[in-house]
């Protein structure tokens, strides 16, 4: 019998030279070849060796770079990607816009059985991916987990852990999170964030179409009844912010996740698990509530709330035909009011940028108290994620982190399949391994609501 060839490297960064690629590649170094990682080779591909060479160089400064292989390939060139897929466990991929060059990539993991993960934050791809390749993935044992990124886990973590704060009898009904970005100097979004949202919505009725042709997502049993629509821009002096509702892939890929658990309470079981791991992950799934969940824009100020809205405005006007499209992605620092530019923020913009996350969770002190027709939530958990600037650090940190839980501990996650983040990695350290490389998790507040 003929031994199976054993793939040369743990991972391959696809799209390295990328805006983001290039700090993903910064952030493996910490963990190449160091005493504790299971990362022991590492390569990097893209269609230009010479721009990965100074990538290298760059994500290696002081230092001198690392005798790390440069490999060639292109989304446009299936072979170059199958190529790619032989020689890995794992694909690291950073090429974005995704709708425009993810599909050929998740193709070639599927097809050979490799691992695959990314940044991405585009709806439309994620669910298309899994319509597309679920089965398939299944049968080769690829596991294929877009949004490992700041779009979505402080999202989907961020939302466990404050609903892990609802001690039985205690229930939650909603969780609502606040984003609010800070910064010393002036806040420069990732460009390819930009181009997604554009493209997004430009396509919104294609992914309406998507999932009119799929069958209907389990619904998690949320208790008491749905919460109110709310007023379009609010004040929560609690943590104070004003805020809009941010239309994000996050509350897409958490409801996702809930559905997903729905169908599967004690979550998804790993290849090989120990009867001790069957247990631990068990446990972990059986103290996750389900609660309605939505994300909102912060700003400390009414007129930063006003700029976000114009901004939406923009991209709403202008995506509908092609024309305005080419004007939004032509001139992006115009149409966001200087949030987005072509060459991307300073090294001194990403190091002085930082961002809050706080979960306001509404429910019940007692679930009883629900069939008393007491349908108004009488308790309120504050809980908030912290993290550095979210598309250049915290992005980098979470992808290569969820990499490292998959290199290590393969044999506890599901065999292959297309997922999000929250149902593969919610009951892994992840959120430990996040807070001990500076996102941290905190419980803010418990109180009673006023009657």
């Amino acid at each position: 019998m003929q031994a199976v060839a054993q793939p040369t490297y743990d991972i391959i960064i696809l799209g390295a030279s990328g805006f983001t690629g290039k700090y993903v590649v910064r952030e493996a170094l910490k963990f190449l070849n160091n005493p504790c990682s299971p990362l022991k080779s590492l390569a990097l591909a893209g269609r230009d060796p010479s721009k990965l060479t100074r990538t290298l160089q760059w994500a290696a400064h002081p230092s001198p770079p690392p005798p790390i292989p440069i490999l060639t390939a292109d989304t446009t060139d299936p072979p170059s990607l199958h190529r790619l897929c032989s020689q890995t466990k794992l694909i690291l991929n950073c090429v974005g816009p995704f709708r425009l060059f993810g599909d050929p990539v998740v193709a070639a993991c599927t097809q050979s059985g490799c691992d695959y993960l990314d940044i991405c934050g585009e709806p439309d791809f994620m669910e298309r991916m899994e319509a597309k390749y679920h089965e398939q993935a299944v049968e080769t044992g690829s596991l294929v987990i877009s949004a490992c990124g700041f779009d979505s886990v402080p999202a989907e973590l961020g939302l466990m852990f404050n609903s892990r704060q609802w001690l039985a009898p205690a229930v939650p009904n909603k969780v609502e999170a606040y984003l609010s970005l800070e910064s010393d100097k002036r806040i420069v979004g990732n460009l390819g964030t930009y181009e997604s949202a554009v493209l997004g919505v430009a396509n919104v009725q294609k992914l309406l179409e998507l999932r009119r042709s799929r069958p209907k997502r389990a619904r998690p049993v949320i208790p008491g009844p749905p919460p109110p629509k709310g007023s379009v821009i609010e004040s929560q002096k609690k943590i104070g912010l004003w805020a809009v509702k941010l239309p994000s892939a996050d509350s897409i890929v958490v409801r996702r996740t809930l559905s997903i658990l729905t169908e599967n309470p004690h979550g998804l079981p790993g290849m090989i698990e120990s009867p001790e791991q069957i247990e631990k992950r068990e446990v972990f799934w059986s103290t996750v509530k389900p609660a309605h969940f939505g994300v909102k824009l912060g700003s400390k100020s009414l007129l930063g709330i006003f700029r976000f809205i114009m901004v939406g405005m923009f991209i709403g006007l202008f995506s509908g035909n092609a024309f305005g499209r080419w004007l939004l992605l032509k001139f992006p620092s115009v149409f966001s009011l200087g949030w987005f530019k072509k060459k991307g923020p300073s090294e001194e913009e990403v190091k002085s940028a930082s961002f809050k996350m706080w979960f306001v969770g509404h429910g019940f002190s007692d679930n009883s108290l629900l069939s008393r027709g007491n349908l108004k939530p009488d308790m309120e958990i504050i809980t908030r994620v912290m993290g550095p600037e979210i598309g250049y650090v915290t992005t980098p940190i979470i992808l290569v982190q969820c990499a490292l839980i998959l290199l290590s501990q393969r044999e506890n996650l599901p065999k292959g399949g297309v997922f999000t983040p929250g149902i593969v990695f919610g009951s892994t350290d992840l959120q430990q391994r996040l807070q001990e490389n500076g996102i941290s998790f905190d419980v803010v507040s418990k109180s009673v609501l006023p009657a």
